[in-house]
């Protein structure tokens, strides 16, 4: 279990770093935007992004 939890981190990574590395002036433009926007926003994307991360999860395995 403890090798999935690493390799599930090592992807996180890889995928984090693929749109700085793919378009840096994209990620700077959508962190100025995101930084404007309510934490309530904010809060509801990432449990939109967990939950729809959850429901994809199910689905592979």
């Amino acid at each position: 279990m403890v090798h999935d939890l690493a390799a599930a981190f090592c992807l996180v990574l890889v995928l984090e770093g693929v749109v700085p590395f793919l378009s840096p002036a994209m990620l700077r433009r959508t962190a100025a935007l995101t930084s404007q926007m309510p934490d309530r926003a904010l809060r509801l994307a990432g449990l939109g992004s967990m939950l729809v991360g959850l429901l994809l999860l199910q689905l592979v395995r």
